[in-house]
């Protein structure tokens, strides 16, 4: 079969977990192409597959971390990106795929169904309309032409994608909603991430070791700091800070000696495999990835920012971790690192994600629904 994939490039993990899935694609001998744009596009050609450039879609407006969705909304329709529908309706007719995915790209989705094709969409937030609740009339009405939108995309696909655990373990619940109707389409697919623990060689790291990608930029640089203020109070647990390319290390001040303090890695596989704790914001897909491979995590999740709060809960909620916020103090965040390290009730529970995630095999299952759909 010939397979489309298309990507929204607003963050990796979209662009991660579609790579995963095209992987799984490739290797049944199956032709995967993907519609993709800016840094998303560049990483899906380094691993090695057909890659079409397509429009953005959504434009994102904010400050200070905090994402303000009424104007991102606004900003996409003033830039008259929904006319790429065109672009999209060529590139389906030039390529021909038999099936369509779509990951959180609605362009795709519209295009597909305009040319009879079958399509799948991949999303973990269904409930976008509560980032407007409380905040006046404006917002009210908008949010439910958001709402609108979300269940026309929802009716149009074969299938919803969820890229999580099943129920009652799905990390993303709290940011799931849908009619009726809608829930008889959706799929868990399991986790779909880049690389499986048993393909990945752990980095060699010192032990106990924490692995932190909160990055030093912006308003995450406190937390940043606090993490490394944490780390001084007790050398016997080891760290490895991702800064991002923004943040030079020296402005950091002397750090202490069982800190590494690194811009950025390729691959964070190895280090995770060799971690035995994952300090990170509340996004879905780096939460999949650490319960894949069996580690509990510290989430701070963005203020202000619903998807990630909600996440954050549910990890907490099921003894996955703990949600800590901005406000934490570098004690408070060193006896969380020690629970989450030491207690065994933690350890367990994070075993049975691991073998449960093995078990659903997500990209496999993705596979399986793709080809089953080409069939009938």
């Amino acid at each position: 079969m010939r397979i489309m994939i298309f990507v929204c490039g607003e963050g990796l993990g979209h662009t991660s977990r579609c790579i995963s899935i095209g992987r799984e694609l490739v290797c049944a001998g199956h032709d995967v192409h993907f519609g993709a744009y800016g840094y998303s596009k560049e990483l899906i050609e380094r691993k090695g597959f057909k890659a079409h450039k397509v429009p953005s879609e959504i434009t994102l407006v904010g400050k200070a971390g905090s994402l303000n969705l009424k104007k991102s909304i606004l900003a996409t329709f003033k830039r008259g990106q929904f006319l790429g529908l065109i672009k999209i309706r060529k590139l389906l007719k030039r390529t021909r795929p038999d099936v369509v995915i779509s990951d959180s790209y609605f362009m795709g989705m519209i295009g597909a169904k305009s040319r009879s094709l079958p399509c799948h969409m991949i999303v973990n937030q269904s409930n976008m309309e509560e980032f407007f609740k409380g905040k006046g009339v404006s917002n009210m009405i908008l949010a439910e032409l958001v709402k609108k939108f979300y269940t026309g995309m929802f009716n149009l696909a074969d299938k919803v994608i969820i890229p999580d655990y099943p129920l009652p373990h799905a990390v993303c619940r709290k940011n799931l909603e849908f009619k009726k109707k809608t829930w008889k389409k959706v799929f868990f697919s399991g986790p779909l991430i880049g690389k499986t623990f048993e393909e990945t060689t752990a980095k060699e790291l010192k032990r106990p070791h924490v692995l932190c990608t909160v990055g030093g930029f912006g308003y995450r640089e406190p937390i940043f700091r606090k993490v490394i203020e944490a780390a001084g109070m007790d050398n016997s647990i080891n760290y490895t800070l991702l800064s991002g390319p923004s943040v030079d290390p020296e402005s950091l001040g002397t750090l202490p000696e069982n800190v590494i303090i690194l811009k950025f890695i390729n691959d964070q596989f190895p280090y995770m495999k060799a971690s035995d704790l994952v300090i990170a914001p509340g996004g879905h897909s780096t939460m999949m990835e650490a319960l894949s491979f069996g580690v509990p995590m510290i989430t701070v999740p963005d203020k202000k920012h619903n998807e990630q709060q909600n996440n954050a809960l549910v990890i907490e909620d099921d003894g996955l971790g703990k949600k800590m916020d901005y406000s934490a103090s570098p004690e408070e965040i060193l006896e969380n690192i020690k629970l989450l390290i030491n207690d065994e009730k933690y350890r367990n529970k994070l075993s049975e994600m691991k073998e449960l995630a093995v078990e659903l095999n997500g990209p496999r299952a993705v596979r399986l629904l793709v080809e089953e759909t080409a069939n009938r």
